[in-house]
């Protein structure tokens, strides 16, 4: 005999970072390999319950209690052994410069994984027993990259209140440095723009020692030091990254660039070196301040939130720092003022803009909670009109509002997190990108060193086949591919936070501008989810108003949409008439609930809950009513008590008014191929899905039916599955791409969905849709710009073009393709260019 025992995930690992974090591996491997346990899985997170391990074991071999202990014993001894580290860091801003920190933190013994990003941030996981986080810390320092510290820094990547996922706490004084007067890798006696400049002088003393070679009659030597000077101030930059690549054995760009420049010196062809070292610096610099702009786009994002609220507390009001707001807090916010903190309102009434975190165009009204205590009971099932988020801007009223986050735990400190994590995620072009170049420049030097003994084959000098040699070897190094596709991540990332719409990497952003087909749930998703009571059916012998009464009753127990439409119209239709009091309430999942009402069970849900599973069908009456009612295109409700069928009740919930325009915009994107799932009656869902536009309505679908359908739909053609990212998370995580609707304020629609729209608003979909397709088209033409060039100036180096010419396209070349992708930081939707 096999039992199966389910235990929560934070409570055997304290805050895993995601589901796919590699400690939960370790932890399903060491328990499978125990005795009397057959199998151990994770099971996803949905609305109800965390991420769970579920082990499969045989009680006769292990009681459960000895379970749980082996369990937890394996948990704590993970926590124990691994740690993760989430930092925002300076001294990055390059594609090739991440990658360069990352390979050098992974030779590091105890580091099991690192990713870092040009946006400035850096995740390593690490074994505690061989590393610490100081440790790391001064490795980087070492490299030239500093963890950010001080208000800015909390700002720009919040900490976390936990250690397992590896937020470390401790004094990294030694190792840190404010980022405000940091010198970083780029930087140095100027600044930040100390590289700029540095190339700029280049430039200048290259210029000058030209002119004198050329126009004047000074000795040989003047123009001479001019060009060594012009080789010091081009080349320190790429000195020091290429012996950083050299320590990691592993020839980059830089170290390629350069050998060529070396080899023009060791002809005699100073000018020309200093002409490449030049080039390649200042298109280096560039790039770096143009991928600082797309970096400082989501940096951004991090500012909104004020530093300081203004906090009424016994009876007076004070100015306090946010990190010093509890939940609870009542804090004053007045007109045309940033709100610094998540809650609900209690006093005023104002209109807010939330387009910094929503990117709703326009502001929304919010107005006090009816009763204080119960809204701070629930807050996360509070109506838009009543919640406030941190980094909106207030309207023309002054508001008070109830704290229900603290400061790192909002919603715009968690966007500012998953955004700045994104960043560290590799898209599949990307890693594609990576392996060619580990495969490319590797045959480079080779067919380098083949060209170089080209006068043995034909007659040329031996000063002709070196010089030929390193113009080839400026025409096929990869710049410009390396930077073709992190660049247009990194822009595209940033201009979807900017409007409202959370995209969690390279890879959903790719994968979302491939699609060709969607689904959508329909309560909440193309419906407004807010159905109203249309029809009340009572049976024979029976009142309207002791149908209402048992239902309102039975249904206040519950958080269903179908429930809080019943209460809330049914109150309105019994008046004043007293509720009786409903206990034990049971939900029989996707088909309806049980309680008691006056000792007496009753019964609410669908019809087909109804002659199965042992309860006693439907009698003609009400077959025939809900016949009529479901032609009509509503959602019926049955009611019985004891064994009396009181009746049926007809509800509708009306589309979205966005949905039809945002349906034929989606279809003019390419999307040939939408489908609904929907719990409803068939006719029903497809009376919905007509009424918007949506080609397919699959109706009838219990919640486990809906992953199943999407993974019917899987194995037909990559499919995004579009819902409120709560009642619909399984679903959503099993589609292609996730994308989960509102998800503002419901931390289990942002941990779920590939793709969070932060607004409760369909036609944010288009515009998501629409930058992903803009996105997968930049990096097509960034990747054909970048080989393209390489694949003619190979050739045309071999056949004579020189080492100046073959510079200047090759660094032209390369930040054609970053300024390219910066085009996707304006990029608008045609519903908003409207």
């Amino acid at each position: 005999m096999k039992d199966h025992l389910r235990l929560d995930i934070p409570l055997l690992l304290p805050d895993v970072p995601d589901e796919a974090d590699q400690c939960l591996d370790r932890l399903t491997s060491d328990l499978k390999g125990r005795q009397g346990i057959d199998e151990a899985h994770i099971i996803a997170a949905n609305a109800d319950n965390p991420a769970q391990l579920c082990i499969h074991y045989d009680p006769d071999v292990l009681p459960l209690e000895r379970v749980r202990q082996v369990a937890r014993s394996a948990g704590a001894s993970l926590t124990e052994q691994y740690q993760h580290l989430l930092w925002s860091v300076d001294g990055l801003g390059h594609p090739r410069r991440a990658r360069t920190v990352s390979d050098r933190l992974r030779q590091l013994p105890g580091v099991v994984e690192s990713e870092a990003s040009a946006a400035g941030t850096i995740r390593v996981e690490l074994s505690r027993a061989e590393i610490t986080a100081n440790d790391i810390s001064s490795a980087l320092a070492e490299m030239g990259v500093r963890r950010r510290t001080g208000a800015s820094a909390e700002r720009a990547l919040p900490r976390e209140p936990h250690d397992h996922a590896g937020h470390d706490h401790g004094n990294h004084a030694a190792a840190e440095s404010n980022s405000d007067d940091h010198e970083h890798i780029h930087g140095g006696i100027f600044g930040p723009n100390t590289e700029l400049i540095f190339a700029l002088l280049c430039g200048a003393i290259l210029a000058t020692g030209f002119a004198i070679e050329k126009l004047t009659t000074f000795p040989a030597w003047i123009s001479l030091v001019c060009y060594l000077a012009a080789y010091v101030l081009g080349g320190w930059f790429t000195l020091r990254e290429a012996i950083e690549n050299l320590r990691l054995k592993r020839f980059e760009i830089d170290t390629l660039m350069l050998v060529a420049a070396a080899g023009a010196g060791a002809l005699g062809a100073w000018a020309e070196g200093a002409l490449l070292l030049f080039l390649f610096s200042l298109g280096h610099a560039l790039e770096h301040y143009a991928m600082g702009r797309a970096k400082r786009a989501i940096e951004a994002l991090a500012e909104l939130a004020p530093q300081t609220a203004m906090v009424r507390r016994d009876g007076s009001v004070s100015e306090v720092p946010v990190e010093d707001l509890v939940v609870g807090d009542t804090v004053v916010v007045k007109p045309n003022e940033r709100l610094p903190a998540d809650g609900f309102v209690v006093v005023g009434r104002s209109s807010v803009d939330q387009s910094p975190v929503t990117g709703e165009s326009v502001p929304v009204d919010k107005e006090p909670v009816p009763d204080r205590s119960q809204a701070a009971a629930r807050p996360d099932k509070l109506p838009a009109q009543h919640r406030v988020f941190a980094g909106t801007i207030n309207g023309p009223g002054a508001i008070e509002i109830a704290v229900t986050r603290l400061s790192t735990d909002t919603t715009l400190a968690k966007v500012v997190k998953m955004v700045s994590e994104a960043e560290t995620q590799k898209s599949p072009t990307q890693r594609f990108t990576d392996r060619f170049e580990r495969v490319f420049v590797p045959s480079v030097l080779g067919g380098v060193v083949v060209l170089l003994f080209a006068w043995v084959v034909i007659d040329e000098p031996v000063r002709d086949s070196f010089y030929r040699a390193m113009a080839v070897l400026v025409a096929a190094s990869p710049c410009a591919l390396a930077i073709a596709t992190p660049s247009a991540v990194l822009s595209g990332v940033a201009r979807a936070a900017r409007g409202g719409v959370l995209i969690k990497g390279g890879g959903p952003l790719e994968s979302l501008g491939s699609l060709t087909a969607l689904a959508f749930d329909k309560t909440g998703t193309l419906t407004e989810g807010r159905p109203r009571i249309t029809d009340i059916v009572s049976a024979k012998g029976v009142e309207d108003d002791e149908l209402m009464t048992v239902a309102v009753a039975v249904e206040n127990l519950s958080d269903h949409p179908l429930a809080a439409a019943i209460v809330r119209d049914g109150r309105q239709f019994l008046d004043e008439e007293p509720i009786p009091a409903a206990h034990d309430l049971n939900s029989l999942t996707g088909r309806g609930v049980r309680a008691r009402v006056n000792g007496e069970a009753v019964l609410i849900g669908k019809a087909e809950m109804f002659g199965s599973d042992g309860i006693a069908p439907l009698s003609s009456e009400m077959a025939k009513a809900i016949e009529r009612l479901r032609e009509q295109g509503r959602t019926t409700m049955v009611v019985r008590m004891g064994d009396r069928d009181l009746g049926v009740i007809g509800l509708m919930d009306t589309p979205r008014v966005a949905a039809k325009a945002a349906i034929d915009r989606l279809k003019s994107l390419g999307i040939s191929r939408m489908i609904m799932i929907s719990g409803d009656n068939q006719r029903v869902a497809a009376a919905i899905a007509a009424d918007v536009g949506v080609n397919e309505a699959w109706g009838d679908l219990m919640p486990e039916d809906k992953v199943d359908a999407i993974e019917k739909l899987r194995k037909e053609m990559p499919v995004a599955m579009v819902g409120d990212g709560v009642n619909d998370a399984p679903a959503i995580a099993n589609a292609t791409v996730g994308i989960a609707m509102g998800a503002a304020g419901s931390d289990v629609a942002l941990e779920t969905a590939d793709v969070a729209l932060m607004a409760d608003d369909l036609a944010h979909l288009p515009f998501a849709v629409g930058l992903s397709r803009q996105t997968r088209w930049i990096i097509r033409q960034n990747l054909v710009v970048s080989l393209g060039v390489v694949a003619l100036l190979v050739p045309a180096t071999i056949l004579g073009l020189g080492i100046g010419p073959a510079v200047m396209v090759h660094e032209g070349s390369t930040l054609l393709v970053v300024f390219n992708a910066l085009r996707l930081l304006a990029y608008r939707d045609n519903a908003e260019a409207a």
